[in-house]
């Protein structure tokens, strides 16, 4: 049975591209940068939780919610293919049991924030908003989109971007925690307009506070869709 089972819908997903020498710091064991076109990513990505359970169980109040995250992106090669996969600079959620349950098992970097989401539809658009408040400041991102989604094509940018199905965590200086995602391939909307109200350096650390004057070389939407989480492993 999976760990988790859930629908993660309306990835907002604002690409920045970034100097490699700031994420090796954050290099798990045994993974290396993956990179398109030589370009190195971090992303910007808020989404929804919905139908949350844990091993087949939903847990009260913690069924819905939202999630921001910025993430980096790693592949690892397991002896017989390339693995690509992405890890996690801090991952925003508002309920803090989520948080303690996986920090704890999966020796991730969640923490608990107040949040919000907006999801307002019209007739030839999308506009998707999430948010959080950090330290009493609000802090945002925000797409304008078309209202009906469409095949993502494959070797681009947004494949590689949306289509990572490996997470990668450090433990210590010789071991990584791995843990499968499964999903379907998604569709992705065409984006028309963004905004990003983010003070990278205030939540995301010192490193990151480059992308507060850095515009996005891409920002893109997904559908998105039923996903897994599968029980961790560990690369020693």
């Amino acid at each position: 049975m999976s760990f988790l089972t859930a629908e993660w819908r309306k990835l907002l997903l604002v690409n920045y591209e970034i100097e490699p020498d700031l994420l090796k710091p954050y290099l798990p064991y045994k993974t290396e940068l993956d990179s398109w076109n030589g370009i190195h990513y971090v992303s910007l990505v808020g989404f929804m939780f919905l139908n949350t359970k844990v091993f087949g169980l939903k847990v009260p109040f913690h069924v819905n919610f939202e999630e921001i995250n910025l993430r980096f992106y790693v592949r690892h090669h397991d002896g017989n293919n390339w693995k690509r996969g992405v890890v996690f600079i801090k991952e925003l959620v508002p309920k803090p049991l989520i948080s303690f349950i996986a920090n704890t098992l999966y020796n991730e970097h969640y923490a608990s924030r107040k949040m919000y989401h907006s999801w307002k539809e019209n007739a030839d658009s999308l506009n998707i908003h999430y948010g959080f408040f950090e330290a009493g400041e609000e802090q945002s991102m925000q797409v304008t989109a078309s209202r009906l989604p469409v095949e993502i094509p494959g070797n681009t940018e947004t494949e590689f971007i949306t289509e990572h199905y490996w997470g990668y965590s450090s433990i210590s200086g010789k071991k990584t925690t791995q843990y499968e995602v499964t999903h379907p391939r998604w569709l992705a909307y065409e984006v028309k307009d963004y905004k990003v109200d983010m003070d990278f350096d205030r939540v995301y650390g010192e490193s990151f506070g480059i992308l507060n004057k850095r515009k996005p070389r891409s920002v893109m939407l997904a559908e998105g869709s039923s996903i897994t989480v599968e029980s961790k492993s560990i690369l020693k």
